[in-house]
């Protein structure tokens, strides 16, 4: 299994890597004014409604039902089941969009009110945002077809489709010359994105013979019945999570011009470790959950479990110590060039170090979740994620007054721990988790090496700053990479030597 998430997340890490350097150039092209502020809600509408209908809650339902009908169903029910929701996702998205594009001015008034008294900022944000927004029903068809080759443990394709949007935008940027602005040729990137990762992982899905066609949805198949009563939770509990992304959007709109765009720069570098890490070890864990569940290796389950959370946390953690110690010289040496200035880096700083004490939570949870979605168990998951999104949205409206955009960060982390705490909590009284010593092992060594990785931080700064010359470009970037190989040869050095002295060796299997 540990594999199979270094196959997901070496993809991923290629796809965070070149979405780096297309929000490099966005960041140098435009800037943290009104424009990229018009954009950055353009580009995140779409994605809202992606995470909600698409990656949250269709994976939740649709990848245990379709790895329990390929693991004890009769030949060909999978696919027929594939093909129903193939057919109804495609339908529905056809009719969202239609109602969608004609009252694009509410939905951005909606997401984004404090636009409204900017005319510029939101003639624009209308305008890109029905440009982005067909990317959605790609990208929900894309979502289908990921989930049936992640059950069939064909990982690769699916993890590096999101490559495609990254080298989209960018080749859409470097023609920017041809379109209105820049944002408008990032907006038709996003769009033609959205095409070419449909292509990619339709291609896959014909080759392993287990593409879905088109059928007539019947709502008399048990396996479509089962389906509904776990989406709808999943629904729920996606829009849950969703419900703070909106918050933060809302409440930015009326803040300074700037702060729509930091949150995003700085949500940028925090979903770098979550996109490679956390994302890669739920994809793989709720597949490897729910056959063994199917087939009655609990035991097994949990064990499955224990490993890639203990994975997660290990690679996560020295994240978690970046964005807390470092939050500045990282936005500096990645983003301040070009229309990003030193006061947009500071900023963003700010936002980063408040994200940082959600990461460890946010990892976390893909792994405690699937305690309950391999059980097709959606509702304990949405009363959490209430919970926790209700602490989050107050707190979002609290803090921001003292904390300005910061404030939005701070809520989120607070929210996120609550929701860690609540699933391990419910899962355990439910004998749904079981923690292993090698688990509790593993926690000790990343908080001794992480101890050690925030002293090298913090003290080696100067040493580092003060051996490096001056030189007329990227003195941050090279400061920056000496000290984060410093720091990743100290951290590995002591979780290894802390594993090993329990007597605890990394397993690849």
């Amino acid at each position: 299994m540990i594999r199979s998430i270094l196959s997901v997340g070496g993809w991923t890490l290629v796809s965070r890597v070149t979405g780096f350097a297309r929000d490099v150039v966005m960041a140098a092209v435009l800037g943290a004014g009104p424009v990229a502020d018009a954009f950055v809600v353009a580009f995140r509408l779409p994605n809202h409604f992606r995470a909600i209908f698409g990656e949250g809650a269709f994976n939740t339902a649709f990848v245990p039902a379709y790895a329990g009908l390929s693991e004890t169903g009769e030949d060909g029910a999978a696919k027929r089941f594939a093909t129903r929701i193939f057919t109804l996702m495609l339908l529905t998205q056809i009719v969202l969009l239609a109602v969608a594009l004609p009252a694009m001015p509410w939905v951005v008034r909606a997401l984004a009110p404090g636009f409204s008294d900017d005319p510029l900022r939101f003639d624009l944000a209308v305008s890109l945002t029905r440009i982005t927004f067909p990317y959605l029903l790609f990208m929900t068809l894309v979502t289908l077809l990921s989930g049936i080759l992640n059950a069939h443990r064909r990982f690769a394709v699916a993890a590096g489709a999101p490559v495609l949007l990254n080298l989209s935008m960018l080749a859409a940027l470097a023609l920017a010359g041809f379109f209105p602005n820049a944002a408008y040729a990032a907006a038709w990137g996003v769009s033609v994105s959205g095409i070419l990762q449909f292509g990619l992982v339709w291609l896959a899905c014909r080759r392993a013979d287990i593409a879905p066609g088109m059928g007539k949805p019947s709502l008399r198949d048990p396996a479509m019945m089962r389906f509904f009563k776990v989406l709808g939770p999943a629904v729920i509990g996606s829009a849950g999570f969703q419900i703070a992304s909106f918050a933060d959007t809302i409440i930015a709109s009326f803040l300074p011009t700037g702060a729509v765009s930091a949150l995003y720069y700085a949500d940028r570098l925090y979903q770098l470790p979550f996109g490679v890490i956390a994302i890669a070890a739920g994809t793989v864990l709720l597949p490897e959950m729910s056959r063994r569940i199917a087939k009655g290796d609990v035991a097994g389950a949990h064990a499955a479990q224990n490993r890639a959370a203990g994975f997660s946390l290990a690679l996560s953690a020295p994240f978690t110590i970046a964005f807390l110690t470092l939050p500045g010289l990282m936005m500096t040496a990645l983003f301040q060039r070009g229309a990003f200035q030193a006061e947009d880096a500071a900023r963003a700083a700010s936002v980063l170090a408040a994200y940082g004490l959600a990461l460890p939570a946010v990892v976390l949870v893909r792994s405690a979740v699937a305690s309950f979605y391999a059980r097709q168990d959606t509702m304990t998951p949405l009363i959490a994620s209430l919970a926790s999104i209700a602490l989050n949205v107050a707190l979002k409206i609290v803090l921001t007054g003292p904390y300005g955009v910061t404030g939005l960060a701070l809520a989120t982390a607070i929210g996120q721990w609550l929701n860690l705490a609540l699933l391990v909590g419910l899962a355990w009284r439910r004998g749904w988790t079981a923690p292993s010593r090698g688990l509790g092992i593993t926690i000790i060594g990343v908080v001794v090496a992480c101890a050690a990785l925030a002293a090298t931080a913090i003290y080696g700064l100067p040493i580092v700053e003060r051996s490096v010359p001056a030189l007329p470009h990227f003195r941050e970037i090279v400061v920056l990479g000496l000290l984060g190989l410093v720091g990743a040869l100290v951290y590995a050095a002591l979780l290894l030597g802390t594993l090993r002295a329990f007597g605890l060796r990394l397993r690849r299997a």
